[in-house]
């Protein structure tokens, strides 16, 4: 569902990413995992066309990103770190306005059951200037969700969410991949990947250190008694590049 070969991004000559190559399958969550800086939001922003890649080929179902951008993107749903939503509208015009764009018809239904989901059907008729931090965000997923995409990339889904909202958004991602969605998710809260992710990848440097299953990831760096398995993974893998660049 998602495939990304040899894929680098480059700025007046920084390398953001370098010759990054992975694939999620229908089902699947990958973890994209590492320190600031290290290409997770330039990977997810060029998956969905917003930057263009300097090199590589990134299918969306399918789809080439770059020669087949619209056919590629009615199969997205994004969820940026800090969603861009419209002040002046609703939350059922967001969702409206949502379902105008990406053709979904009769989307009354659907709408009103992720409202439900959402915890956002007394606010269905609020100006989002209203809504606090964590209900924007929940706007932002249901409206991403609307058009049933194959395809779901959240950077950072958990911003502003208090722990009622975040136990509703964990068992939302599970349901959307149980559906058959492929889906990557950049977070820094390493408990995220473990409640949550199939795979996981971890990023330094515009460059991939570790890809593959949680289980193998799990096995592999074992646990003591400071640390989770995933947290020994991931400060041995970004200290030791760390040190290889220093």
């Amino acid at each position: 569902m998602i495939t990304v070969t040899n894929f680098s991004k480059q700025y007046k000559g920084f390398t953001a990413v370098k010759d990054l190559s992975f694939s999620v399958e229908p089902g699947q969550i990958l973890g994209l995992l590492g320190p600031n800086g290290a290409g997770k939001t330039t990977t997810l922003r060029t998956l969905c066309g917003i930057i263009p890649p300097t090199s590589g080929r990134l299918l969306i179902a399918g789809h080439d990103i770059a020669e087949a951008p619209i056919a590629a993107k009615q199969n997205i749903g994004y969820i940026p770190d800090d969603p861009r939503l419209f002040d002046t509208m609703t939350v059922w015009e967001h969702l409206a306005f949502t379902a105008a764009a990406y053709k979904v018809a009769d989307f009354e239904e659907s709408a009103e059951a992720l409202l439900m989901s959402f915890e956002l059907t007394h606010k269905r008729d609020t100006l989002v200037h209203n809504l606090s931090r964590g209900m924007r965000q929940k706007v932002a997923i249901a409206c991403a969700f609307l058009h049933d995409p194959k395809v779901i990339l959240f950077d950072e889904p958990l911003t502003g969410l208090d722990p009622q909202g975040i136990r509703g958004i964990k068992q939302a991602i599970r349901e959307r991949a149980q559906a058959g969605a492929a889906i990557i998710i950049s977070s820094h809260l390493l408990s995220l990947f473990e409640d949550l992710c199939t795979h996981i990848m971890v990023l330094n440097l515009g460059e991939c250190r570790l890809f593959g299953t949680m289980g193998s990831v799990l096995s592999e760096f074992g646990q003591n008694d400071d640390s989770s398995a995933l947290e020994e993974a991931y400060f041995t893998i970004t200290q030791n590049k760390e040190m290889d660049q220093a």
